[in-house]
């Protein structure tokens, strides 16, 4: 259905309304009333959190159900801080004078090393903790990414946010012609940045994601390979209930890593993938387990095949993978191939 300027307006027209009374309140108070939309955002949207909880226990298959029902609701509770709460103070409260009192340094080193040389690298996150914070945090610490971000449909909205966005300096590129930006950007010794975890379809790499084959970018280590740069995997975790957080690396894949491997835009992209993983495990309550991250399956599994050796042989180049992990998922994917041969 084609949007109309009158519906944009109103969209518009509500959301800075709600953002307009939420500075009326403290922080804390903020984010315990989003907190408390979330919880009913899943008691009203109920198939939201049922899949949110299916996911938690697909992951972690030793975790009681108690476990599992508590993890998912209080990522959907994270999620409603982070867009109803967190995205709109921080250009109020973190600043370069500021930012101390909300942010801390977590194991940077290797990233921090890089940006000091002013060197090229591609930059990935996850759904997981804040991922906006991370990138605007660098920003204030005067190391601005260029982020890949899909543009909101409202284009009031998106214009708006977009300015949030970019307040400190970090610039946001639209997805439609981004990898053209992208090159540029790594050609002239920048940064790119990438929220790596969505479902990137049928065309996309199927690489390991918590014991099932998940479609992942291929994009992220095609541009590794072309510009022989690293990709750093950074995380931005909530302490507590509080609008503070520690900011981490997670992994640094270096070209050397790569450069002996048989398939290495495979192990690339597998490596990230592990990196948000292990985020993940960090602070599970904080990721958007409410998305469809295995709505792609991969061709054999579609024609109800099983696994190819391949793929097999594949996963066995993957170091952290054991031998029990590499049955576990070629059983799973095998599993749902004779489903889908039914």
């Amino acid at each position: 259905m084609p949007r109309s300027y009158l519906r944009d307006l109103t969209e518009y027209t509500a959301v800075r309304t709600a953002v307009t009374l939420l500075h009326c309140f403290d922080v804390r108070t903020n984010l315990a009333t989003a907190a408390g939309i979330g919880s009913l955002f899943c008691r009203l949207h109920s198939r939201h959190y049922r899949r949110a909880i299916e996911h938690v226990a697909d992951a972690f298959p030793d975790w009681p159900a108690e476990q599992c029902e508590r993890v998912a609701m209080r990522s959907i509770e994270n999620m409603f801080r982070i867009f109803i709460v967190d995205a709109m103070v921080m250009p109020r409260l973190i600043t370069k004078s500021t930012w101390p009192q909300y942010i801390r340094i977590g194991n940077l080193k290797d990233a921090m090393d890089h940006f000091i040389r002013n060197k090229p690298a591609v930059f990935i996150t996850g759904h997981c903790g804040n991922w906006e914070l991370l990138g605007y945090a660098l920003a204030v610490l005067d190391y601005p990414l260029f982020a890949l971000a899909r543009p909101i449909d409202n284009p009031l909205l998106n214009d708006w946010l977009l300015g949030v966005r970019e307040a400190r300096g970090m610039r946001i590129i639209t997805k439609w012609g981004a990898i053209p930006v992208l090159q540029r950007v790594l050609r002239t010794n920048g940064r790119a940045g990438f929220i790596a975890d969505q479902d990137a379809g049928e065309q996309g790499l199927f690489v390991p994601f918590f014991g099932r084959l998940a479609s992942s970018y291929k994009a992220i280590g095609l541009l590794a390979l072309r510009y022989d740069v690293p990709i750093m995997g950074g995380f931005a975790r909530r302490i507590g209930d509080r609008f503070e957080y520690e900011l981490s690396t997670l992994d640094v894949i270096r070209p050397e890593d790569w450069a002996d491997h048989p398939d290495p835009l495979f192990y690339i992209t597998a490596r990230y993938t592990h990196a948000i993983e292990k985020a993940i495990r960090q602070a599970p309550d904080q990721y958007l387990w409410a998305y469809r991250r295995w709505k792609s399956r991969p061709r054999h599994e579609r024609e109800g095949r099983q696994m190819p050796s391949r793929m097999i042989a594949k996963l066995e180049s993957l170091p952290w993978l054991t031998p029990r992990d590499i049955d576990s998922i070629i059983a799973r994917s095998n599993q749902a191939a004779r489903r889908q041969a039914r």
